[in-house]
């Protein structure tokens, strides 16, 4: 089976496997069944592996890979994919489950599940606290406790506290990257922690009828408010906190869409959400509480559900331009999730998730 790269490049459908930084052939090329490597806006890709785990061995007919000498607990198991020489990569992570299968009519099948290194962060729940810090610093820490060098690409303000409270730091990391509009990955032994706004993972073109197979895409009005208000109190200052954000703050976003903000007070009316915060914060923590929750509300007014022929360039982070799909859908949609999968009926495929502020036509 292969598959269609560009209008002028074919290569093999199967991905090439590797265990510990070495390609094995035979588990790529004979024993594999499917595979499924999936990344989100939360960090932490996921990979999931089927073998046929019966077959010739000693001189013998036995299980392949109960000797560990291949497949085993904390092996590096990595997977790329494209044409010989020029492959790319779509994961690297350590093998964290082994899991049997021993179906009724078919050899016995053995699924390894393998997670990229923030793995490491979530295996130890802490309650600590820390005094005086940006998120920076804090992100900085943490990556140095886990052996990661910190690639942190935020702005904030300075914590009087920070606490964990009961939390892996995986989860607190999640937290405090959210706080910032931002997102995290790990890429080899970079802790990545960047403001989606400044993240650029590349663009692709992909036009209904020609390299994108499927789309479906909803525009939902469910979750649109018209503005965001945090509530609190500056223990610095003695006094009342009230900050708003609104449409200004996913203005750069709409490439001349119209928001969710502005199509709910058109088609229905405007709704204001308001969220009082009973820990002290600062005037400038609060501000950036409202815009992240505003933004994270916005973005999600048009999300899209799409399949093309594999392609490892769709990836979280990057752009996707879609054409095709009419005035309403047509043009760039954020990937927030990519998941990339081989199976033996279909090959290689790539479904992705996006998601926008904005929604073409006239108002």
């Amino acid at each position: 089976m292969v598959n269609k790269a560009d209008s002028t490049t074919y290569f093999a459908a199967r991905p090439t496997l590797r265990v510990d930084g070495n390609i094995q052939q035979l588990l790529s090329e004979n024993q594999l069944q499917s595979l499924l490597v999936e990344e989100s806006t939360l960090g932490l890709f996921r990979c999931e592996a089927n073998f046929v785990n019966w077959g010739t061995k000693n001189n013998g007919v036995d299980f392949l890979y109960f000797d560990q000498q291949i497949l085993d607990f904390g092996k590096v198991f990595s997977v790329e994919f494209g044409p010989s020489g020029s492959n790319g990569p779509v994961f690297a992570g350590r093998i964290t489950g082994i899991e049997a299968h021993y179906p009724a009519n078919s050899p016995p099948e053995l699924q390894i599940l393998a997670e990229d290194r923030l793995q490491d962060l979530r295996m130890e729940r802490r309650t600590r606290s820390f005094e005086n810090v940006t998120d920076r610093d804090v992100i900085n820490q943490l990556a140095s406790q886990h052996g990661l060098t910190p690639q942190v690409d935020i702005d904030g303000p300075t914590y009087r506290t920070l606490v964990q409270v009961n939390q892996s730091d995986l989860a607190f990391l999640r937290e405090r990257t959210a706080a910032n509009d931002a997102e995290l990955w790990i890429d080899n032994r970079s802790l990545y922690v960047q403001s989606r706004s400044r993240r650029n993972a590349g663009s692709v073109t992909l036009t209904y009828g020609k390299e994108l197979l499927e789309f479906t895409v909803l525009a939902d009005l469910a979750q649109q408010r018209s503005s965001i208000r945090i509530s609190g109190w500056n223990v610095n200052d003695k006094r009342a906190i009230d900050v708003e954000a609104g449409e200004s703050t996913i203005q750069a976003e709409l490439n001349g869409g119209r928001s969710g903000s502005a199509v709910l007070a058109r088609s229905l009316a405007q709704r204001h959400e308001r969220v009082v915060v009973a820990t002290p914060m600062s005037q400038q923590e609060a501000q950036k509480m409202a815009e992240a929750r505003y933004r994270a509300k916005a973005r999600g007014f048009v999300r899209g559900l799409g399949i093309v022929t594999g392609d490892i360039r769709i990836r979280v982070g990057a752009t996707v331009v879609l054409k095709g799909l009419g005035l309403f859908f047509d043009g760039p949609y954020y990937v927030v999730l990519a998941r990339h999968t081989f199976t033996l009926e279909d090959g290689f495929r790539t479904t992705f998730e996006v998601e926008r502020p904005g929604l073409g036509g006239q108002p």
